[in-house]
């Protein structure tokens, strides 16, 4: 799952909304330099990825991207996921995408804690070219798939994959709605562990 999801996925804590967030950008036991709250939201991003690259319907569909992107047809796919969740946002949230873009950029820039530094950039693009309300419009996902292109140290064309997704949608939606049913449920029960130890 990519930033919407993971976002999403944290539901009303600020901390570990933060902490989903910024978590690919820190690395190992790196993580307890933060807040408890935030340390939780990190923890929470890994247990979501790890049970996302594990899951059968998450596998099957990376697999039509696979003979022309390899392994990062998993990463794309991560992106078209968030496609399928801001297109049907209204059935997973009361708020707006728009508005819920806003208050979360707002958000990561008044919260307490400084995002990593490599992230600093990154965080600029997303907020201003307004990713999170990008990934509802399939030429928006075709523009941060080219985004991401570019940051590649290889010769990449990862919008060639939305003729692929747009083949397969009706297929990968409905599925897709299975999919995010169980990674709430698996999301419950890590939070409840956390809160736990």
């Amino acid at each position: 799952m990519n930033y919407l999801a993971h976002i999403y996925l944290s539901g009303t804590s600020k901390g570990l909304i933060f902490g989903n967030f910024i978590a690919d950008a820190v690395r190992g036991k790196a993580y307890e330099n933060y807040s408890p709250e935030v340390q939780k939201g990190i923890l929470l991003h890994r247990s979501i990825d790890s049970f996302t690259d594990a899951h059968p319907i998450f596998r099957k569909h990376s697999k039509l991207f696979f003979k022309e992107h390899r392994h990062y047809g998993r990463v794309i796919l991560d992106v078209l996921y968030d496609h399928l969740l801001a297109k049907n946002w209204h059935n997973y949230h009361p708020e707006d995408l728009r508005t819920f873009s806003q208050s979360f950029y707002h958000m990561v820039r008044d919260f307490p804690e400084p995002i990593p530094q490599r992230m600093v950039h990154f965080f600029d693009k997303m907020e201003e070219q307004n990713w999170l309300f990008e990934y509802a419009d399939i030429n928006g996902i075709s523009r941060i798939l080219m985004h991401m292109s570019r940051r590649t140290a290889f010769p990449s064309d990862f919008p060639a994959a939305v003729p692929v997704f747009l083949a397969h949608e009706a297929s990968i939606e409905t599925e897709f709605f299975d999919f995010i049913k169980a990674l709430k449920n698996h999301v419950s029960k890590t939070l409840d562990r956390l809160e736990k130890s």
